[in-house]
C-alpha cells in the first residue's frame, strides 16, 4: 500500500482539491484571512507581499506547500509543516490597537485562516456545482483537521462539521474588520505582480479577484467595503458553475496538475 499523506484516495479532499476551479477559492481564503486583525498584520508586517521582486516567489512557496499538504507523503508533510511552523514560531507582529507583541503561531490567528481556507474551498466547490452531498461536505471538513495538525493546531481546536464551521465563523464575527493600513486587494488586483511569463494574463486578475470576492458572504463583502447584494450571490454562483462547466470541456491532462491526475486515477481505481 503505498503512503498517500494525510488524505488518500477515499478521501473527500482528494476528489475536490485538484478541480481547477478551487483556485478561486485559494484566493477567498487569503479574503477571508485579511479580515481577521492580527492574521493580516502578521502577513503586512513580514512579507513582502506586494513587492514586484517578491510576491510572485512567495505564491509559488504557498501553492507548493498547499500541494505538499494535499498529495505529498507523510515525510513530505512533515517537513513541510516542520519549516511553516518553525517559520511562524520565530516571526513576530505588533497590534497597534494594543501595543502588544504576538507570535505569527498566535493559535486564534491561525484557527481563522485554516477555517477560512476549509470555508473557503468547500463554499467555492459547491456553488460551481462540485457534487458533494452533505456528508461529504462534512467529511471534507472533518479531514482538514489532519491539515490543521500540520501548521500547528490541535485537530479539536478546529471545527470537524459543516455546523460546527458555521458557528464558529459566526461567533468570530464581531472582532473581524478589514485594517486601515492594509491596501484593498481588489485595488491591488490592478497591478498585481507578476512574472514576465504570465504578463499576458494580467489583465483577467482584477476579474479573478472581483469573482473571488463576490463569493464571500455578504456581511464580508461589506467589511471591505463592496456591495452585498442578493444579485451579486447569483452572478457569483452562475459564474462558478459556467467556469467549471467550461473546464470539464477541457482533456483531463490539461485540466488537472501531475498531483491532481495521479490522486484522480488513484481515487477512481
Amino acid at each position: 500500500m503505498g503512503d498517500y499523506g494525510i488524505f488518500g484516495p477515499s478521501s473527500v479532499t482528494w476528489r475536490v482539491m485538484g478541480e481547477p476551479i478551487l483556485l478561486v477559492g485559494g484566493i477567498r481564503a487569503l479574503l477571508m484571512q485579511g479580515l481577521h486583525p492580527r492574521a493580516m498584520r502578521g502577513v503586512l508586517q513580514n512579507s513582502a507581499l506586494m513587492d514586484p521582486d517578491e510576491a510572485w516567489s512567495r505564491f509559488v512557496r504557498t501553492t507548493e506547500f498547499v500541494r505538499v499538504r494535499t498529495y505529498g507523503t507523510t515525510e513530505e508533510v512533515e517537513r513541510a509543516g516542520r519549516r511553516v511552523r518553525k517559520i511562524h514560531a520565530r516571526l513576530t507582529a505588533c497590534d497597534p490597537d494594543t501595543g502588544d507583541t504576538f507570535r505569527l503561531d498566535d493559535p486564534p490567528a491561525l484557527r481563522w485562516v485554516h477555517v477560512g481556507e476549509v470555508d473557503s474551498y468547500l463554499s467555492v466547490a459547491r456553488r460551481a456545482g462540485v457534487g458533494l452531498t452533505d456528508a461529504e461536505a462534512d467529511a471534507f471538513v472533518a479531514e482538514w483537521r489532519r491539515a490543521a495538525e500540520v501548521v500547528g493546531l490541535k485537530a479539536d481546536e478546529v471545527p470537524g462539521s459543516v455546523a460546527e464551521l458555521r458557528d464558529y465563523i459566526e461567533a468570530e464575527r464581531p472582532g473581524l474588520r478589514f485594517v486601515p493600513e492594509a491596501a484593498h486587494p481588489l485595488r491591488l488586483s490592478l497591478n498585481a505582480p507578476l512574472p514576465r511569463l504570465l504578463l499576458p494574463l494580467k489583465p483577467a486578475v482584477p476579474a479573478l479577484m472581483l469573482l473571488s470576492f463576490a463569493t464571500l458572504p455578504r456581511w464580508a463583502r461589506r467589511l471591505y467595503g463592496l456591495p452585498a447584494t442578493p444579485v451579486g450571490d447569483l452572478w457569483a454562483t452562475a459564474t462558478l458553475r459556467t467556469l467549471h462547466t467550461g473546464l470539464g470541456l477541457v482533456p483531463a491532462q490539461v485540466r488537472y496538475s501531475p498531483a491532481a491526475r495521479r490522486a484522480h486515477r488513484l481515487t477512481a481505481a
